[in-house]
Parts: structure tokens; C-alpha cells; sequence
């Protein structure tokens, strides 16, 4: 299986496992297998309303109300159009069908993709056909198709959904009392950096890195004096973050 090391903001590297021809194939399926039920069961419903009012004796009536329907038709049909662009930007990277292969679109550059890469990765599905994206994806060091090159992405394998304490922030706890007041001046790359590390470590058995991070955020944020491991200490660290970030 091949791996893709990439750099956080941090500039601590992280190896990811790429997902291959295999796991983009089945999400693929399951995607069409969605935006097709989707669109049967809306063309059955305004099927359904525009037969109903053949039956009225205006004919110009029912030929007015069937051409709002249809207009009506086309606009909730845009949502299968832009399935995928709309999945992956409120979705995390993620459209239905990967959550459940468990694959994600991540940066190359370390940063979390924004709306411009998502709406690359779609304009450029009208040039990577099936087989033309199989192909590049077999071939290519990050497992990219041309989208994914021209907007800086890849898949990536995850192994297991994303719950709401692997976002940025974390439960608050009542009457916290923040440890490290430096968060004051964190910014989101670097909490969201922490937490990615922190998880990658404990998946991947790799604690090495929780050491190279917490040396850089120490010399960043002027941090001295701590009496936590690694682990804790980032912990903490985003435990204060979550907790400033509510309380300002």
C-alpha cells in the first residue's frame, strides 16, 4: 500500500495510507447509487403531480402548472448535479460514499482544503472519465487523478469516522481554568495541526512526532515551564484553546 508523507503547518511530517483504485471504485458506486435513488424518487413524485392535473379540462391551466413543476423539478434536481462539490465542502472532504469506505480529500501542503479545491476536484470530473482517472490514480506517486493535481489533493485512507472531538474543539468542561494562557494567541492552523498529530500518533503508534510538535509550539507561544508529557501537555493545549475560544 502506498503511503503520501505530507508537512502540517508545523512542518512536522505525517505519513498517510493512500487510497488506491480499489477503495475510490466502491465510494464511486455507492455515490452513483445515491444521486440515482435520489433522482428516481424526485422524478416519481413530480411525475405523480403533473399526471394529476392532466385530468383538469383547462388546458391551459394544467399546461402552466406542469411547466412550473417541471421548473421546479430541475431546481431540486441541482443538488445531484453538484453532489459532490456540495458533499465534500459541508462534509468534511467526504461524500456519502466515502464516510463509508472511510476515505477523505486532504492538501498535499498540509492545509485543510477549501472551496476552491473542492470545486476543482468537480470542474475537472468532465475530464477524468472513469477509466481516464483510474489510470492516473494507478500511476501517479500521490494516487491523484488531474483534479486532484491541479488543485493540490489526494484521497486518503481513515480508519475510523470523524466524532466531535477530533475537530478543532474539544468538550468544555465546567469552570475550567486554562493552563496555558499563550492559546490566547494560537490561531486555528495550529490547534487543528495539534489535533492531527495527536490523532495520527495514537493510530499509527508513532509517538516521535508528539515531541518534534510540542518543541515547535513551546518556541512559538513562549511556553517554559511544563511538567506534562507530550501527550498531556497537547492535550491540554487544545483543552485551553477550546475552552478561550468559548469564554471570549
Amino acid at each position: 500500500m502506498e503511503h503520501i508523507k505530507i508537512n502540517t503547518t508545523q512542518n512536522v511530517a505525517l505519513s498517510y495510507s493512500a487510497a488506491g483504485v480499489g477503495p475510490r471504485i466502491l465510494a464511486g458506486l455507492l455515490d452513483s447509487v445515491f444521486v440515482f435513488a435520489y433522482t428516481c424518487i424526485l422524478f416519481l413524485i413530480f411525475s405523480f403531480a403533473i399526471r394529476r392535473e392532466s385530468y383538469s379540462n383547462n388546458y391551459e391551466t394544467s399546461e402552466t402548472y406542469n411547466q412550473i413543476i417541471i421548473g421546479i423539478l430541475i431546481l431540486f434536481l441541482l443538488p445531484a448535479g453538484l453532489y459532490h462539490l456540495l458533499c465534500e465542502t459541508f462534509l468534511n472532504g467526504q461524500s456519502f460514499g466515502k464516510k463509508i469506505v472511510k476515505i477523505k480529500v486532504i492538501k498535499l501542503d498540509g492545509t485543510q482544503p477549501n472551496f476552491a479545491s473542492y470545486l476543482i476536484r468537480s470542474m475537472f470530473r468532465l475530464i477524468d472519465r472513469p477509466m481516464v482517472a483510474l489510470v492516473t490514480v494507478a500511476v501517479t506517486n500521490n494516487s491523484q487523478r488531474f483534479g486532484d493535481m491541479v488543485a493540490g489533493t489526494t484521497i486518503i485512507l481513515i480508519n475510523k469516522p470523524v466524532s466531535l472531538r477530533e475537530t478543532i474543539l474539544h468538550h468544555q468542561k465546567p469552570d475550567y481554568k486554562i493552563v496555558y494562557p499563550q492559546v490566547a494567541l494560537m490561531s486555528d492552523n495550529d490547534a487543528n495541526t495539534i489535533r492531527e498529530v495527536l490523532d495520527f500518533s495514537f493510530k499509527q503508534n508513532q509517538p516521535q512526532h508528539l515531541s518534534v510538535l510540542c518543541k515547535k509550539i513551546r518556541a512559538k507561544y513562549g511556553i517554559v515551564e511544563v511538567s506534562q508529557k507530550d501527550a498531556e501537555f497537547l492535550n491540554t493545549l487544545l483543552m485551553d484553546y477550546t475552552n478561550y475560544q468559548f469564554e471570549r
